[in-house]
């Protein structure tokens, strides 16, 4: 059901860690796929797989439809925050939007942000103040949420007693 690209990622970084002949690689490959994967590797006929890279190929072709369709920059346009995230939350989720569509037309990512963000405080301060960039955006986040975690603490903590003379 994962993309198959995203799958040999995760598997390459780990062997690269540990190490391993090319026909160990094909061997431990195996340990990582359940159900129908499974079901599929153990069809294969003996012999059929020379090295890992054929068994890659194999793989990736065999589950190319499970593969995440190719990101643009107008799926930024999708990318909204939800009703209870934090905008600390929603800036990271933001961000790795903008790094798997990989644009860097900064327009377009200011003013996709200001489309998903939610209204409040920090919405109005960058309708009033436009940011030119995202970084721009990210440094104000970083100021808002440090400010609203002050004034947090001062409306929740407890006032001293007035001394009585």
């Amino acid at each position: 059901m994962e993309d198959p690209e995203a799958h040999l990622t995760t598997f390459h970084t780990q062997m690269m860690l540990v190490g391993g002949s090319d026909a160990v690689r094909c061997k431990i490959f195996m340990s990582t796929l359940t159900g129908m994967a499974m079901d599929w590797f153990i069809s294969l006929p003996e012999g059929h797989i020379t090295c890992f890279a054929q068994l890659s190929q194999i793989f990736k072709e065999q589950y190319l439809a499970s593969r995440a369709p190719p990101s643009v920059s107008y799926d930024l346009f999708d990318v909204k925050q939800y009703q209870r995230e934090t905008l600390k939350e929603y800036i990271n989720h933001f961000g790795a939007q903008v790094g798997k569509v990989g644009t860097t037309e900064e327009p377009m990512i200011v003013y996709t942000f200001r489309k998903g963000v939610c209204p409040g405080r920090f919405y109005e301060s960058i309708i009033r103040n436009r940011p030119k960039t995202f970084a721009e955006i990210r440094r104000r986040a970083v100021e808002h949420i440090a400010s609203e975690g002050e004034m947090y603490e001062k409306r929740t903590s407890v006032a001293p007693a007035h001394p009585r003379a």
